[in-house]
């Protein structure tokens, strides 16, 4: 089961790689990692995907809780957050495909940020589903190249750093 851990962390030197080091001595893979400064001065959040089932996802929250520098952890894997992912893509764009290409943008609201003769660039934003979902249809059209930042997540309503 995918869980989705938000890490409350101080902007400090090596504590990136404390996190990694973390999961990596346990055995335990990252599915996807984004960190950024947050609105607080000194402090930086850490959105985290991994796998496992509940006991590992407790055995993970409690060793993130021991770290120094980790102010606060959520566990968002009960539906709890609003996720989301963002991608850059490159499609071929054949003229046989341009218009397929076009319409898909189209139903999933994304953007195309830059053409060629050969090739279109799309942004798309959405839930990890979303985004699953805008590649299976764009794959068989021909993916040039791929680029996914990996999901962020956001406390619903009063779950979050202050709710």
């Amino acid at each position: 089961m995918l869980h989705t851990v938000s890490v409350l962390v101080e902007n400090e030197f090596g504590v990136l790689s404390r996190v990694a080091s973390l999961f990596s001595g346990r055995g335990f893979n990252i599915d996807s990692l984004t960190v950024a400064p947050t609105n607080e001065e000194g402090l930086s959040r850490m959105t985290i995907v991994t796998r496992g089932d509940e006991q590992i996802l407790e055995q993970i929250t409690k060793q993130l809780n021991k770290l120094i520098d980790v102010l606060k952890v959520i566990d968002f894997s009960d539906g709890s957050a609003i996720e989301r992912e963002m991608i850059l893509v490159k499609v071929a764009a054949e003229d046989e495909n341009r218009a397929e290409v076009l319409r898909i943008v189209d139903i999933f609201r994304a953007k195309i940020i830059d053409v060629t003769p050969k090739s279109y660039t799309i942004e798309a934003t959405g839930s990890p589903a979303k985004i699953d979902a805008i590649l299976e249809l764009l794959r068989p059209l021909g993916l040039k190249e791929l680029v996914r930042t990996g999901a962020v997540a956001i406390g619903r309503g009063a779950k979050g750093w202050k709710g």
